[in-house]
Formats: structure tokens, sequence, C-alpha cells
């Protein structure tokens, strides 16, 4: 029976606005979409390490792959001509190396960061600036760098394990990798551990080129090779030590924790199960990957061996710098 008072008629159709409003509100925040960008640097190294761009696609066409977080990933080469590209990301994903891509790009980055509170993401050789960039920069977008005189960049075997309680950690399973896994980082004073491994003797394929004294004493200590920063004026940033060979995106923690990660700096929360992902294929490995000509490698998927090997020496600095001037032997 419709109501014959005007009063209680018309309430009603105020109420039912507000309650569309509301519903209409709530329907629009529910359903922004996160855009993530990620710039990748040129080719670099040998082929089948620093895949920048084939990392970048792999991590892209899993983001889009899933429907469980609205995001939208869109790949670069390097730092866009075009600046005006980024004012609508989420998050800047930069896989690169050194400062080859932002070096490009300091004072729209900064820029995007205080104004837009973007989230920004480094990976592998891209956490590595001058200091004093790093100090500039880096430690308040991401929260640590590699700090030159301090930082090392050995090949070693590192289970890492996800900070408990924090949604980066959804979902993610067992980590065992070989990689470049930088580590004494400097870190900002309220970074987040969100990945950790501890170096040792036992676990320690070979020192690279870049050691120093407190890297040798760090030996034993656990190391953040993921860490990420909520920044105090809004906006998260995060950085990762790993991503060297190309083969490791296929261990499925490792992919996740990384996932989970971008997602985590683009504002958006992390599913229970953490964001959904699917067991790459040698084929999807090998998409994307940088020409070498007759020296491009197939990728293979991770097997058992890559992370079963002799350990090599923990050396002093000194034993370090004199292992790299004696002349090295001439393949027969």
């Amino acid at each position: 029976m419709l109501s014959s008072n005007p009063k209680r008629t018309l309430t009603m159709k105020k109420l039912s606005l507000v309650f569309l409003s509301l519903a209409l509100l709530y329907s629009a925040t529910a359903e922004k979409q996160a855009n993530v960008v990620f710039l990748h640097g040129g080719r670099s190294h040998a082929s089948g390490d620093h895949e920048f761009k084939a990392g970048s696609h792999l991590l892209a066409k899993h983001l889009n792959a899933q429907d469980k977080v609205s995001v939208k990933a869109t790949v670069h080469a390097g730092w866009p001509a075009d600046e005006s590209r980024l004012d609508e990301a989420d998050a800047i994903v930069i896989y690169a190396d050194g400062t080859s891509v932002i070096g490009k790009g300091w004072e729209k980055m900064d820029q995007l960061v205080r104004e837009k509170k973007v989230g920004v993401v480094f990976m592998h050789y891209a956490v590595h600036p001058s200091i004093d960039k790093g100090e500039q920069y880096y430690l308040p977008w991401i929260g640590g760098f590699f700090k030159n005189g301090v930082s090392v960049n050995p090949f070693w075997r590192a289970k890492i394990k996800p900070m408990k309680g924090h949604q980066t950690a959804r979902g993610v399973g067992p980590i065992d990798a070989v990689d470049e896994f930088y580590f004494n980082i400097e870190y900002h004073p309220k970074a987040l551990p969100l990945g950790t491994a501890t170096p040792t003797e036992k676990n320690l394929h070979h020192i690279n080129n870049l050691w120093t004294q407190k890297g040798f004493l760090a030996k034993g200590k656990s190391q953040s090779l993921l860490w990420g920063i909520v920044r105090p004026d809004g906006g998260r940033g995060a950085g990762f030590t790993g991503g060297h060979h190309h083969r490791n995106w296929a261990i499925d923690g490792y992919r996740q924790l990384i996932l989970n990660t971008i997602v985590w700096a683009a504002g958006a929360e992390v599913p229970d199960g953490g964001v959904p992902t699917y067991a790459v294929t040698e084929d999807e490995l090998n998409e994307e990957l940088d020409d070498y000509g007759a020296r491009t490698n197939r990728v293979k998927l991770p097997t058992e061996a890559d992370v079963t090997f002799n350990p090599g020496p923990w050396m002093t600095p000194e034993e370090h710098a004199e292992s790299r001037r004696k002349p090295r032997k001439k393949k027969k």
C-alpha cells in the first residue's frame, strides 16, 4: 500500500538516494584498478642473466592474468620520453643496471613520490646508486640501497623467509635459490625486513667483484634481501637484491613474494592466499629474452643442481683483493 503521507514519501526518496550514492561510491572504490608500470633496462651481462625485459614481461603477465586483485601492468623500455605516461601509475617497478633508467628521471620520480605517493620498487642492480643519490632518494623512496664501500654482491644460496604476519608473505612457499643476492644494504631506520636469509661459509657459491670488511663480518647474520618501507607522508616502496639469474622467476615462492610486494607497493591489498600466479613453463621463461644472436641461450627451469655446489672460500677483503690480482688461467 502506497503511503498517503507526502513528507514520509519525500523522506523515503531522500534515503533511497543516499543509499544509492553510498553503493555507487563503494563500488567505485572497490573496483579501483591499480596501475603498475615496469621500466626495464637494456641488454646486459650474458644471455640468461640480467634479463630485465623478459623478467618485467613475465611478472606483468602474471599480474594481468589473475582476477583477485584489480591491477593492470604495462611494460616500457627505459625511462619514457613522455613522462606524463607515469602520472596515473600507482607503482613503478624499475629493473635495470644501476641508475641507467632512473638516472633520466630523478626529479619526475621524486615529484610522483611526494605529490602522488606513488609506490616504487627497484630490483637487482637497480638498487645500486651513488651514495649521494642513495641517501637523497633511495632511503626515502624505497627504504634502502646498495652502498659503495659497505654492501657486497656475492653469489650464494639463500633460503628466503618472508616477514611473518605481513601481507607480502601471504601464500609464499619455500624459496631456495642461488643468485647474486646483495647484502649488507644501507637501510632506512623504518625499513621492513620483507624477505630475509643468512649468508654463511656453507652457502657461499663465490665472492664477486665487490667485497668489503663489513660484508666479511656479516657472515652468519640475517640479511634483508627484500625490504620495504611505508613512507610517513604516504606511499610505499621496496627493494629486492635478487633477479640476476632469470631462471629464478620460475621458482613459485620467489615469484610469489615479488608479485605480492609489487601489489603492496601499489597500495592494493594482497589476497589471503597471495596474488594468484601459476607454474612457469620453460617456453614462458624464454619469452622476451634479449637477443644475443648465436650466443643467446635457452634458459632452463630451475633444478636441484642449481643449488648444489662446493662452497667457495669466505675470504677477507685482503685475500679477495689478492685473488683478483692473480692472472686468470687461459682456457684451452
